[in-house]
């Protein structure tokens, strides 16, 4: 852990950081092989609403481009945390590289960054959708939803980068061991002995753009629903666009209350490292896992969609049982 490399003289590069968390917990192996079962049925479940939405036509539709692009973030952010976590900790391999650290880094808060502002776009779906039903095809389409998508995703990345390439202009002449059980940002940068007033900084842009701002955003479009809908005559109308929103708002809670009450509690009084690294493992995995159950697979449309494509294989192997390819 004393290996180090020096740039430029004045900058310090260690050659590993040592990640401590998780340490002192009793049956720890028990929160590893759920975080494994969580891990394996998060693949599952959006693998499936995945290939479902790619190969069934009418889902091609603006609402499960936005499921879609939800899905993937899913499966992606799982891969990039849950596997190297259970490397890292079950295995024992708590040394990293210091650019695999920094990528590792990059890619699980991408991740996440996107999935938060994914379910802003889904807040604004079902705004158009409620507050002016006659236009949603026309202001809800595929070129609209696609540069949405496209335009998060853009300025998430650059955002990330380059709170990741200011890492370039810290020293680390101290301690390397990292308080979290992945690179986060926040223990990771306050290892270095030199100004990181920039860091400090950019945390907060990214804090205010990932965990401020869009449950921010989604509260206003809801309350704009509940303005909309106050104003349907009909008991039975209004009940029926409130379902509508009920998945959306289970989605929003899982991922945004953890965050926030997690960060709330560490600001405001002392919380262990071991209840916060926990929870903090928690809040980035179960959303990936229930967000395939509670907003897709569970609507009918989803349902009626892998019932007709099992029906379809199904028909296929009866009309051509033990088919023999010739050349």
């Amino acid at each position: 852990m004393a290996a180090a490399t020096i740039s430029n003289v004045t900058f310090v590069r260690p050659a590993k950081f040592y990640l401590s968390g998780f340490s002192n917990i009793p049956h720890v192996t028990y929160f590893y092989i759920f975080l494994c079962f969580v891990y394996i049925m998060t693949v599952v479940g959006n693998v499936l609403l995945l290939s479902v939405i790619y190969l069934v036509k009418t889902l091609h539709t603006p609402k499960y481009m936005i499921v879609f692009n939800l899905a993937l973030i899913d499966l992606c952010g799982s891969t990039a945390l849950i596997p190297k976590v259970l490397d890292t900790f079950l295995f024992d391999n708590r040394s990293i590289v210091y650019e695999a650290c920094l990528s590792y880094m990059f890619f699980v808060w991408v991740f996440a960054s996107v999935q938060s502002w994914t379910l802003v776009i889904m807040a604004y779906d079902r705004f158009i959708a409620i507050c002016f039903p006659l236009r949603y095809h026309s202001i809800v389409t595929k070129p609209a939803v696609a540069a949405m998508l496209l335009l998060v995703w853009v300025v998430l990345l650059s955002l990330l980068a380059f709170l990741i390439g200011l890492f370039d202009h810290l020293s680390f002449c101290g301690s390397l061991v990292i308080q979290s059980f992945f690179c986060d940002h926040g223990p990771t940068y306050r290892l270095a002995c030199n100004d990181t007033s920039l860091n400090y900084m950019m945390a907060w842009v990214i804090f205010l753009v990932v965990m401020c701002f869009p449950p921010m955003l989604i509260s206003l479009t809801y309350v704009c629903i509940a303005i909309a809908l106050s104003r349907i005559a009909s008991h039975k109308e209004r009940v029926k666009a409130l379902k509508t929103c009920t998945s959306h708002l289970i989605l929003v809670a899982i991922f945004y209350l953890p965050l926030l009450g997690t960060n709330i509690a560490t600001m405001t009084s002392y919380l262990h490292p071991n209840a916060r690294m926990i929870n903090s493992t928690l809040t980035h995995t179960i959303p990936a896992l229930l967000n395939p159950i509670i907003y897709s697979l569970k609507t009918e449309e989803v349902l009626n969609s892998i019932r007709k494509l099992c029906k379809n294989n199904r028909m296929i192997n009866i009309n051509f049982p033990n088919k023999v390819t010739s050349f």
